[in-house]
C-alpha cells in the first residue's frame, strides 16, 4: 500500500514541499513543475523517492498493524464483543490512536525526504552553500550536526498533523465505504469504490491539517541552515511575515496527490490483505 502511494503521488509531493518551504519562488503548481523540469530535469520530481518509499512503507505497515490493535482497544472501551463491527466514528478514533505509533517511524524518514526535495531551493536562496543530494549525505549531515535526535526535528508538528489527520482519514474512508456498500458488506466492494473511498479519506486528512504540515515542512527543511524555532514560533512567524495564505502554499498538488495516491494506497492495501488472508486460509 505504501509503495503504491509513493509511485503514484511522488511528483505532487515534491511540488508540495517546494511550494510550502519557498512559496515566493513559485506562482503555482504548473510554474513549479516547469521550473523544476528546466533546472533539474525529470529526476527532480523524484528527489527523495528512496526515503519516501521507506517512510511510506514503514508508516503504513505500523499504521495498519496498530489500526487493528486500536480497533480492539476501542471495542473494549465501548464494551462490545471483539467480532462486533465498529461504527465509522469508532474506526476513525482507532485510526487516530494508531497514527501516534506510526509517527515515530515516519518523522526521521520524512525529514530526509523533505530535505532532499527542497535542496535545490535551499541553494538558490543562499541558505546553504552546497547541497547534499543523496540520501546518505543527508543522513550523515544530520548525525554530524545534531546527532541521532536530529532526525526527530518536527516530531511535535508531525504528531499534531497525524493524530487529528488520521481521524478524518479513516473516518472519511469508512464513511465513504459505507455509502458505496449501501447495506451490503464493505468487503464486497470493487476497485472503483475503494479507489474513490481512499481518495475521499486522503482529501479529508489534508484539508483538515494542511497548515500544520506546512509548518512541519519548514521546520524540517530550514533547520538545515541553522537553529529553527519550534511549531508555535514558526507558525507565528509565517502568519506575521507572510500572512495566513502562506500556510496553504502547495495545497493544489497536495489535493491532487491526496486523491490519487490514497486511492492507490487503500486499493493496494485491501487487495493485498485479501490475497494474504486467502493464502493463510489455504494452509
Amino acid at each position: 500500500g505504501g509503495t503504491a502511494c509513493v509511485v503514484t503521488g511522488q511528483p505532487f509531493d515534491t511540488a508540495k514541499v517546494k511550494m510550502q518551504t519557498f512559496p515566493n519562488m513559485y506562482k503555482g503548481l504548473v510554474d513549479c513543475f516547469v521550473k523544476t523540469y528546466k533546472q533539474v530535469g525529470f529526476r527532480g520530481f523524484y528527489q527523495g523517492t528512496t526515503p519516501a518509499l521507506v517512510a511510506n512503507i514503514a508508516e503504513n505497515s505500523v499504521l495498519f498493524m496498530c489500526y487493528g490493535f486500536c480497533q480492539q482497544i476501542v471495542r473494549r472501551i465501548v464494551g462490545v464483543d471483539r467480532k462486533t463491527k465498529l461504527s465509522d466514528l469508532q474506526n476513525a478514533a482507532a485510526g487516530s490512536f494508531a497514527s501516534a505509533f506510526a509517527t515515530l517511524v515516519l518523522c526521521p524518514t520524512e525529514l530526509v525526504k523533505c530535505r532532499l526535495q527542497a535542496m535545490h531551493e535551499m541553494q538558490l536562496s543562499g541558505k546553504i552553500i552546497q547541497g547534499h543530494n543523496t540520501v546518505w549525505s543527508v543522513v550523515k549531515g544530520v548525525i554530524q550536526k545534531d546527532g541521532p535526535l536530529g532526525f526527530y526535528r518536527g516530531l511535535s508538528s508531525t504528531l499534531l498533523r497525524e493524530v487529528p489527520g488520521y481521524f478524518f482519514f479513516f473516518g472519511g474512508y469508512e464513511l465513504s465505504r459505507t455509502f458505496f456498500a449501501s447495506g451490503r458488506s464493505k468487503d464486497e466492494l470493487g476497485p472503483i469504490p475503494l479507489l474513490l473511498s481512499g481518495g475521499f479519506g486522503g482529501s479529508c486528512l489534508w484539508i483538515a491539517v494542511y497548515p500544520v504540515d506546512c509548518v512541519k515542512s519548514r521546520i524540517q527543511v530550514l533547520s538545515m541552515a541553522g537553529k529553527q524555532a519550534g511549531f508555535m514560533g514558526t507558525f507565528v512567524t509565517v502568519v506575521r511575515t507572510e500572512g495566513v495564505l502562506a500556510l496553504y502554499s502547495g495545497l493544489t498538488p497536495t489535493m491532487i496527490r491526496a486523491f490519487v495516491a490514497n486511492g492507490a494506497l487503500f486499493l493496494a492495501y485491501e487487495y493485498s490483505r485479501k490475497l494474504m488472508m486467502k493464502q493463510i486460509d489455504s494452509y
